[in-house]
């Protein structure tokens, strides 16, 4: 079940994607394996994230997993013990349950970045944790 909700997470946001630009084409935006885990008892928090230039959010993790799509600029993250990656519009990421996200920022020091971070976890528990 859970692969078909990132599945459809994927084609939503690929078909939005393609709608905007006038066309009816689809492509895939991200293919990730995701955890072992039933959803019984679990949520999807969205949130919009958005970083003036040059911001910065401190480390942190979520005690479920998160899929991020980037709505505006550029994002430079990592996962620690993953390379640090640049992500732009139209780009997803993915954090693995308990990760400690080392680095989230704006990429630019001139120009915003969005991006919407949907954060999957069980009921009642925070999405967010300092590292």
């Amino acid at each position: 079940m859970l692969g078909s909700v990132a599945g459809l997470l994927a084609e939503t946001l690929a078909a939005q994607t393609s709608a905007a630009k006038g066309d009816t084409g689809r492509r895939a935006v991200l293919l990730q394996d995701l955890p072992k885990v039933t959803l019984d008892n679990w949520t999807v928090t969205a949130t919009e994230i958005s970083y003036s230039p040059g911001a910065s959010s401190a480390q942190h993790k979520h005690p479920g997993f998160v899929l991020g799509y980037v709505l505006e600029g550029e994002v430079r993250m990592q996962v620690k013990g993953q390379p640090e990656m640049t992500f732009g519009v139209g780009q997803m990421f993915y954090e693995p349950p308990g990760a400690i996200h080392a680095v989230s920022r704006n990429a630019s020091d001139t120009k915003p970045a969005r991006f919407l971070a949907m954060v999957f976890a069980e009921k009642g528990k925070p999405t967010v944790v300092p590292a």
